[in-house]
């Protein structure tokens, strides 16, 4: 340096120039420094979060540096001064979504730089190391590698790992490093150091590797010391079937563990089992033949064979159902291929992952407890049966597999899935012990595929291996109508009319085979097409009710229209109106540590001719997949279906500028029926579930089911939306969840919603509305129509128009002949009260007459004295009552013109005297 002269390293030495590099993980390099936050900003103290992360960090783990396992946001920081414009460079392995992981550079004023505007960085395949570089400008920079854990369920989060972290633009060094143990340089001015090779060790600053004494000792690829070697045990060596020999037999090999570590000249140690027991070769799979050969070939096109006999050409009619089928394990199949991977060392590189074993395939050793044995299977596209080629259903085809795993450890068993080797996801994982049991995975799209089984006893970094007995077997894998597949059997195809041929042809979207003719007969109305066969009437599978089938009879849809019937009632409801897109947002909810998050659900009710178009998508990829729009079909969570969910973190809960979609996933994306009851095809709701309506119209439930079989959902999801008359909700109404399940579900398999508005109540009719008359006025009546209240009815029936009709005015008249009538009957009673009292006065006198006759010994009186004339005196006693009766008070008034009037006397006779 005092001569300002560039010199060469020595040996056991290196040195980058104007750049530095961190390879050495042991512990945190100088300059390096590790900040924790929790960044949810709506939960808790501040005291509380900032001690929930005391303990989150990233760990150095010898080669590589690995991030924090927990929902902490967590950065490594690396403050450096560059003399002129440069770069950095990193390797990293970033497998799991739900961490966020960003790089990016700031200046010395809390700035980010321009040059990481796209901050994001790229998810890697499982067990592939990926790059990043960014340019950095001259002056002070501060490097970010930070992550944050989003835990939604009791999974830990894969880390972050990085390694090899190379600064280039710094001052030239003034001098050179020292190579790291297990690494040595050779030759003056390096710029680098090599590894040594297995057996070998070396310490700090070595110009060449030390061999160990391989009688007593080992040492793996880049060791700074060698090991004393153990004695043999049963974990030390495996077991492996050969291929058939020309008579069908097997032998059971033993085989070391490579490389080879322990002894077996040391007291209680175990020596290798004798090898060589023959067994009977396990029979071909199916589709496959021997041909009196030690090895199975697969069958010619056209052909199909069980395995145990010759392949067979298809009989007229038929044709062969295209697959594979293993599920004998004597050699690897042609189309798989295994391996072993360890993120940390190479120990296990060459290995074979799994070992075939008659009639299953277990994972192998592997080189330590944390490698990746991996199990890979291609198939390069798929292909209905040629009489459905036609059918535009959801499933191509699909594979199934029986497998369990037996573990001691926290192992896990992931299943992957790769399409058009674009990028590895994970489809499901098992962890720990599991019994033996089936999985399937859905096809839905013709693309080339890549299936991955990797099997992990732990995810602990370590190199020792006290787990080597827990292992995973899988039994037999299925997967149909592969492309370039072999048949076991065959199937019925339809016959071109035309041909006298067996040659099959399609039938167009929507027909099945008809079994006597063998030709293509289209489904009747209002069924769907079975994807499982053709075959037959019964491969049309009725529609539910309230439905109808597609124009190709590939799926039902609901038309938005429900009719009901009952007890004479007919209610008619038309939900177009919520054919859009309908959304609820759920919660919020909070995971173990805090951090805030909302369920998100998308649902396409009916209408829009069965298309499905709710989508939920991971929004996290818009800045991490720049070409997702252009390959969205490729991209694996762009999720369309009836019924969709999300998880929604919000921007203040992880301190993003943007709220964060994940974890999108189909609820329904098969339509079963409308329907008023409570239960279709095994789905039923609970009356309690929701408040009772405070109406007496009758909930409609949609009713839904998703294929996609999980661990925890065996028979798929279910989903069922309540529609519920409210005169209240206008438009679009209101979408909510069962208050005791905030998250829709209370089992994670049955989704449960209801949709209150006023376009959920039944078509209005004639029973929905009365008259009212109005008054008579100046000859013309009015004649209103209202709604009946509460009116819980829309559209339909119209209310008819005001109607005015003619009339009569009767007032006038109607007075008069009123007065007419009540006088005419006021004389009535006055003249009858009259005639009655003349009636009675006759009466009496004829009754006097009488009594005097008697009273004179029946003389007759003289004709001028028959009666009692006025002014004379009668001989008898005669009693005056002076009080007029009522009757001749209206007598009186009657007869005013009148001057007399007669008086009621009582008469008391004479004869009564003397008697």
């Amino acid at each position: 340096m005092k001569n300002q002269v560039c010199s060469k390293c020595a040996e056991g030495t290196y040195s980058l120039g104007s750049g530095i590099k961190f390879d050495e993980w042991d512990e945190l390099p100088a300059g390096f420094s590790n900040v924790a936050t929790f960044m949810d900003t709506a939960v808790g103290s501040t005291e509380n979060k900032a001690d929930s992360c005391s303990n989150s960090s990233w760990t150095p783990r010898g080669n590589y540096i690995e991030s924090n396992r927990d929902d902490c946001t967590v950065s490594l920081i690396y403050a450096v001064h560059l003399k002129k414009s440069g770069s950095v460079f990193f390797e990293y392995q970033y497998i799991d979504n739900n961490i966020f992981f960003e790089f990016f550079i700031q200046n010395d004023q809390c700035k980010e730089m321009e040059s990481t505007a796209d901050k994001w960085v790229k998810l890697t395949d499982n067990g592939e190391w990926g790059s990043h570089s960014v340019t950095l400008k001259s002056g002070s920079n501060i490097l970010y590698w930070r992550t944050t854990g989003i835990l939604m369920g009791s999974k830990v989060v894969k880390p972050v790992l990085v390694k090899n972290i190379t600064i280039e633009g710094v001052a030239y060094t003034s001098e050179c490093f020292a190579c790291k143990p297990g690494t040595f340089s050779d030759k003056p001015g390096s710029s680098g150091c090599q590894v040594c090779p297995r057996n070998t060790y070396s310490e700090k600053g070595a110009k060449e590797c030390t061999k160990c004494k391989e009688e007593m000792y080992y040492a793996d690829e880049g060791s700074s010391a060698c090991i004393e070697r153990p004695p043999c045990t049963n974990k030390d060596f495996f077991q492996i079937h050969t291929p058939c020999d020309k008579e069908g037999k097997t032998q059971i090999m033993y085989k070391w563990i490579e490389p080879k570590i322990c002894r077996e000249d040391l007291p209680d140690a175990l020596t290798l089992p004798p090898s060589g027991e023959r067994k009977d070769c396990p029979p071909c799979n199916p589709g496959f033949y021997s041909n009196a050969s030690s090895s199975c070939t697969p069958c010619p096109p056209g052909t199909f064979s069980d395995g145990t006999q010759e392949c067979k050409a298809c009989p007229a009619g038929t044709e062969p159902a295209l697959g594979f089928e293993y599920k004998w394990w004597n050699i690897l199949p042609g189309n798989m291929k295994t391996s072993c991977f360890n993120v940390g060392n190479s120990k296990c590189d060459g290995m074979n992952g799994w070992e075939v074993a008659g009639d299953h395939i277990q994972s192998g050793a592997g080189g330590s407890d944390n490698d990746y044995l991996i199990l890979n299977l291609h198939i390069p596209g798929f292909k209905p049966p040629t009489s459905v080629t036609g059918a535009t259903g959801s499933e191509l085809g699909r594979i199934t597999f029986i497998f369990e795993t037996i573990c001691s450890a926290d192992c896990v068993l992931y299943f992957m899935a790769d399409i058009n080797r674009k990028n590895t996801n994970v489809v499901e994982s098992w962890e720990r012990s599991k019994e033996k049991q089936s999985y399937t995975h859905i096809i839905s799209k013709n693309a080339s595929f890549t299936f991955t089984w990797a099997f992990q006893r732990i995810n602990e970094g370590q190199d020792s291996r006290q787990f080597i007995n827990d292992m995973a077997k899988i039994y037999s894998i299925t997967v149909t109508n592969a492309v370039d597949g072999v048949a076991s059997s065959c199937r019925a195809c339809a016959l071109g009319s035309e041909q006298s041929g067996s040659s099959c042809v399609p039938c167009p979207a929507g027909h099945y085979i008809e079994k006597e003719t063998s030709q293509c007969k289209e489904c009747p109305a209002n069924t769907f097409l079975s994807i499982h066969q053709v075959y037959g009437r019964e491969a049309c599978i009725p529609c539910g009710p309230g439905s109808k089938s597609t124009k190709d009879h590939s799926a039902c849809f609901s038309d938005c229209l429900v009719s009901y019937v009952k007890d004479n009632q007919s209610l008619n409801y038309d939900f177009s109106n919520l054919s859009q897109v309908g959304s609820l947002m759920s919660g919020p909810s909070f995971t173990s540590r805090g951090t805030k998050f909302f369920h998100f659900f998308n649902i396409s009710l009916c209408g829009n001719e069965g298309k499905k178009m709710a989508i939920c998508t991971d929004n996290i990829t818009d800045v991490t997949l720049k070409d997702m729009v252009a390959e969205s079909e490729d991209f694996s969570n762009f999720v369309g279906a009836f019924v969709c969910q999300s998880t929604i973190i919000p921007s203040d809960s992880k301190g993003f500028r943007t709220a964060l979609a994940l974890q999108s996933n189909s609820l329904a994306d098969r339509f079963l029926g409308a329907t008023v009851e409570t239960m279709l095809e095994n789905i039923s709701i609970k009356t309690d579930m929701f408040p009772p309506s405070p109406s007496k119209i009758p909930d409609v439930h949609f009713f839904y089911k998703s294929s996609t079989v999980t661990t925890s959902c065996e028979n798929g999801r279910a989903t069922v939306v309540t529609m519920r008359c409210n005169p209240n909700k206008p438009d679009q109404g209101e979408l909510s969840v069962p208050s005791s399940c905030p998250a829709g579900t209370c089992d994670g398999c049955t989704f449960y919603f209801v949709w209150e508005s006023a376009e959920a109540c039944p078509l209005c009719m004639e029973q929905d509305y009365h008259e009212i008359e109005g008054a008579c006025k100046k000859g013309f009546q009015e004649t209103l129509y209202v709604w009946n209240e509460p009116k819980h009815c829309i559209k339909g029936v119209p209310l008819p128009e005001k109607r005015t009709s003619t009339c009569e005015t009767v007032d006038f008249w109607l007075k008069v002949g009123a007065g007419v009538g009540a006088f005419t009957a006021v004389l009535l009673i006055a003249l009858t009260c009259y005639f009655w009292k003349k009636n009675q006065k006759l009466e009496y006198k004829y009754s006097k007459l009488v009594m005097t006759a008697n009273s004179k010994e029946c003389e007759l009186p003289a004709a001028d004295s028959c009666a009692i004339m006025e002014g004379e005196d009668n001989e008898e006693e005669i009693v005056y009552s002076n009080k007029q009766s009522l009757l001749g008070k209206l007598k009186s008034l009657a007869t005013k013109e009148k001057e007399d009037h007669f008086e009621s006397v009582q008469l008391k006779s004479s004869r009564s005297q003397n008697i």
